[in-house]
């Protein structure tokens, strides 16, 4: 891999924001950013990505070349859960297994954004059908890791929201703020196309960046608290937390290899298998699966894969893609 690629990434305002971040924790300064800001900031991220991923799939259309990575990822959004229950069941409890299984087999909506910043960076232009895809793999995972847990005997008490109805489940996945929100952007972007864009382009693109940046921020300060929880989960979890979403990546380049997906296209794809969620999953899990322990799932996604994800996991993927492809 060229040594450029990192250094260009880690030399990008957004991940030295979020370096900043972290230094401010770690060197004990008081610079915090307001929830509800950080709220707004997360909240105009997605509303941004999903109204130009809306539009750019009316360019594109429902071309069998879209509907292939949309399956693809869909099936993986089933198939990692399943995968990663199996192997952390021989070390963790049910409720802790499933939830972090949850929590890796979803997605991370600002590392894809992350992604989307660095191939505009390099050039590589990308189809606004992969937002389709984030959107479409966030909440499978969350009902397979409580359907797991089901299955194992975690409802057997009556006790808690681990007994809602599969619909009721299904049904508050899709409710989840950040997921409503992505998903309804993207449908505004679809249904309204270039007309629709032309409206909100100078509100949802320019700042876009900007903004990323200082959502990156608060990440880092957040990621530097979540440290010593990280520290006292031990070797083994902090090891998934790298290992597993490199596994997945690699199943990710190997597929997209196979289905023929563009450079751009395959990388976002690889993201959206190796990136964890801290957001919507944490959200439900502490609902569905209320005797899971947040300061094992939460650590590993926000300060640990996440901080390799956006600083060399991306620039990593993009180089193997690169090299594979060429």
């Amino acid at each position: 891999m060229d040594p450029s690629l990192i250094l260009t990434n880690l030399l990008n305002p957004p991940i030295l924001f979020f370096l900043l971040g972290m230094a401010a924790t770690l060197l004990g300064s008081d610079l915090d950013i307001p929830q509800p800001i950080t709220r707004a900031l997360s909240l105009y991220l997605l509303f941004s990505i999903g109204m130009h991923g809306g539009v750019e799939l009316h360019r594109s259309g429902f071309e069998p070349a879209v509907l292939l990575p949309l399956g693809i990822g869909v099936a993986a959004s089933v198939a990692i859960p399943l995968g990663a229950f199996v192997l952390l069941r021989r070390r963790l409890g049910v409720e802790d297994a499933a939830a972090i299984a949850a929590t890796y087999g979803s997605i991370s909506a600002v590392t894809f954004i992350t992604a989307v910043n660095f191939l505009e960076v390099q050039g590589v232009r990308f189809g606004g059908h992969m937002v389709a895809a984030m959107a479409l793999m966030e909440s499978p995972p969350i009902l397979v890791a409580v359907l797991l847990a089901r299955r194992h005997g975690v409802s057997a008490n009556g006790e808690g929201a681990g007994d809602l109805p599969l619909g009721a489940l299904v049904r508050e996945a899709a409710l989840n703020g950040p997921v409503f929100l992505l998903l309804g952007s993207l449908l505004v972007g679809l249904v309204t196309g270039e007309q629709g864009w032309a409206a909100v382009e100078p509100f949802a693109y320019a700042p876009f960046r900007g903004v990323l940046t200082l959502f990156l921020l608060d990440m880092g300060i957040i990621a530097a608290r979540r440290l010593d929880a990280l520290r006292a989960s031990g070797a083994f979890l902090a090891a998934f937390a790298v290992g597993f979403p490199l596994l997945n990546a690699a199943l990710a380049i190997a597929l997209s290899a196979l289905a023929g997906l563009a450079v751009g296209d395959a990388l976002l794809l690889t993201v959206l298998f190796a990136s964890a969620s801290y957001i919507a999953v944490p959200a439900a899990v502490r609902v569905a699966l209320p005797g899971a322990n947040p300061s094992l799932y939460l650590p590993m996604s926000l300060a640990l894969t996440f901080p390799f994800n956006i600083a060399l996991g991306i620039p990593l993927y993009y180089a193997v893609i690169v090299a594979l492809w060429s």
